[in-house]
């Protein structure tokens, strides 16, 4: 088994005349935080589905752990925990029987759940909602139970498409402390954020996309060699993703 744990190799999805994605690679090394970014529409939710196998990939392969992500989607959902932007649960069942209801399907006991739920839900401060209905939650109570439904079975890998969006100043503090701990632990987390300032704090490397196309990647001294040796991961966003776009728009014939 190699250093890394994802491998995307010409990753390409298409709908009809649209390219969501064109021609990704990237590798996500084991134990890191890697992050995401790029513009809304740039492509990182589309590969985020394509990693859970949700969608089938155009062209191209995505792989965890060896593990062909769509046609090996059961077993490479034991191996990954996934948190969606929007997290969509049963509206009449309450918050702990949600989070026993995923930890049955992982094969976890009820004692098992029990014992790794509780001290989760207790750090990010979801005790007092766990006995509330799910329709009650609001975004950010809801992006908290994700979490835990998330982390229950002790992934090799997180995957987090904006996970502070809808969280308030302190939860997101916490979030990131937890993240920091896991990542200590050995897990790797790959995460999507518009929160520069956040990424370049708490992640080891980064890959902007824009327009579906990788635009770059590497450390954060790596990205300054597109901008200034002092420049801000802000700074350096906005510079790839401008250039980006002005190139696609060169590339880009016209109509007749």
């Amino acid at each position: 088994m190699g250093s890394s744990i994802v491998e995307i190799r010409g990753l390409t999805k298409k709908y009809g005349g649209f390219s969501a994605l064109s021609d990704l690679d990237l590798e996500v090394r084991r134990g890191e935080l890697f992050a995401l970014l790029g513009p809304n529409g740039a492509g990182k939710t589309t590969t985020m589905r394509m990693l859970m196998g949700i969608l089938k990939p155009s062209d191209g392969t995505a792989c965890i752990s060896d593990l062909n992500c769509f046609e090996d989607r059961v077993a490479v959902k034991r191996l990954v925990g996934f948190l969606p932007d929007e997290p969509v649960f049963h509206d009449y069942l309450r918050g702990i029987e949600i989070i026993r209801f995923v930890g049955g399907m992982h094969g976890l006991s009820a004692a098992e759940v029990e014992a790794r739920a509780w001290p989760l839900i207790e750090r990010i401060e979801l005790a007092d909602a766990t006995h509330e209905f799910a329709v009650n939650y609001s975004r950010g109570m809801k992006k908290k139970l994700g979490l835990v439904c998330a982390l229950l079975h002790e992934p090799q890998l997180l995957i987090l498409d904006e996970p502070t969006s809808g969280l308030d100043p302190i939860a997101t503090r916490r979030l990131n402390e937890l993240l920091l701990e896991k990542v200590h632990s050995g897990m790797t987390v790959l995460l999507s954020s518009h929160l520069l300032d956040q990424v370049q704090k708490l992640c080891q490397r980064m890959a902007i996309i824009s327009g579906g196309r990788l635009a770059a990647i590497g450390t954060l001294e790596e990205l300054r060699s597109r901008a200034t040796a002092e420049s801000s991961l802000e700074e350096i966003f906005f510079a790839v993703a401008t250039e980006s776009i002005a190139n696609a728009a060169v590339s880009t014939p016209r109509s007749p």
